[in-house]
């Protein structure tokens, strides 16, 4: 049960902050004021809001790289607001948008910060440094290599693998993938998100960005000045059901795009169409046209991979085999592809549509602009929608 302040009675609280305040020496006004909320076990939590809020302030009280001045850190029910310090953040993984690696330290041995600190014996460091390389996509031929032998990427990779070492049950996120190209980027989200449905950490995630948020959490808290909460909800929710003008205006345009970037293909109706194999006649292929009402015909080898799009003009052309007729069936994605990388994908293809593959590549069905337009009207709210309200 989810409640519109981000509260889910049916989950347990992992992180809970009462009160919490940071006035840092100096300074008459809070950087952090009288925070409380709940943060749920197995979560992504998204940090954002303008610079100078306060969000990375709050963040870091929770390990309490940055003492508090005021209110209580719960920890699995565990307050731990007076508790050693360097043992708290032992029990807690962090990760930086600088990375912070020891240019010193091997690769191996950078991931073995933590577990060397609470007395690992060797042999296990060492067999939990190859299973997290493994984890995030690197070969162990890497151990021995050092920061600054490695990419951008990988050297982001790795913070992530040092955060992970102790199997931290939580994890501490700074703007990640800031450091990192666009493209780059992208990558390391969808790895990222990846690697969440397998470990299930409890992560604060601190973003400026309103698109990450939006792509990374699974609740958001948009944050004001000091860190006075203006919505935390769920992305949805958030798109859908603004709490002010605030948080409209920092959401920005678009909202319904950004909504189809929480949408999946494989969580929407998509389109039947009329396929053939390239092997039968061209025909055959007019025929399977003409009864299906469509202007092309996709074209499948004998592994149900999409090859070739034809329409009749392409079929009447005598002597041209069809593994040579038409255009090559290119914009393809996966059931679990967002409908707007989908949408993007389309807007580059021949048909203005996109095929839907399975992970071995085999056809399924296809989206097309219809299919979009509809699953954005399922996601506006009821009173909004065509014919809708009163």
């Amino acid at each position: 049960m989810e409640g519109v302040d981000g509260s889910n009675s049916g989950t347990k609280a992992m992180i809970r902050l009462e009160n919490l305040t940071k006035t840092f020496p100096g300074q008459t006004e809070p950087a952090v004021e009288d925070l409380s909320m709940e943060i749920y076990e197995g979560e992504i939590v998204v940090f954002v809001g303008p610079s100078g809020c306060g969000k990375t302030t709050t963040m870091k009280m929770i390990n309490r790289i940055i003492e508090p001045s005021g209110g209580r850190i719960f920890l699995n029910d565990e307050d731990v607001t007076t508790t050693n310090s360097d043992k708290l953040r032992r029990r807690i993984g962090y990760v930086i948008q600088q990375i912070g690696l020891f240019p010193h330290m091997t690769i191996a041995d950078n991931i073995a910060t933590v577990p060397k600190m609470l007395g690992w014996d060797k042999k296990r460091i060492s067999e939990r440094t190859d299973e997290l390389l493994e984890t995030v996509g690197m070969d162990r031929s890497y151990r021995d290599r050092y920061p600054k032998e490695l990419s951008g990427g990988q050297r982001q990779r790795v913070g992530v693998a040092r955060a992970m070492a102790a199997d931290p049950p939580i994890m501490l996120m700074d703007e990640p993938f800031g450091a990192v190209d666009p493209i780059t980027r992208e990558r390391l989200q969808d790895e990222f998100l990846r690697l969440q449905e397998e470990i299930k950490k409890t992560i604060v995630f601190v973003t400026h960005d309103i698109d990450e948020a939006i792509k990374m959490g699974d609740r958001i808290a948009i944050l004001r000045e000091k860190s006075v909460i203006a919505q935390y909800d769920t992305p949805e929710r958030i798109l859908t059901d603004p709490a002010d003008e605030y948080v409209e205006n920092f959401i920005g345009a678009g909202a319904s795009l950004k909504r189809l970037s929480l949408s999946k293909v494989r969580d929407i109706k998509t389109s039947e169409w009329p396929v053939a194999r390239l092997t039968d006649s061209p025909d055959e292929v007019k025929e399977l046209l003409r009864k299906s009402g469509k202007d092309y015909v996709l074209l499948l080898d004998e592994d149900r991979k999409p090859k070739r799009w034809v329409g009749l003009e392409e079929l009447e052309l005598n002597g041209v085999p069809l593994r040579n007729a038409g255009w090559p069936a290119v914009a393809i994605v996966e059931g679990k592809s967002s409908l707007y990388e989908t949408l993007d994908t389309m807007i580059t293809s021949y048909k203005g549509s996109a095929i839907v593959v399975d992970d071995r590549g085999r056809y399924e069905s296809i989206v097309d602009f219809g299919t979009v337009l509809q699953a954005i009207e399922e996601m506006r709210p009821e009173e909004n929608r065509v014919g809708g309200g009163a």
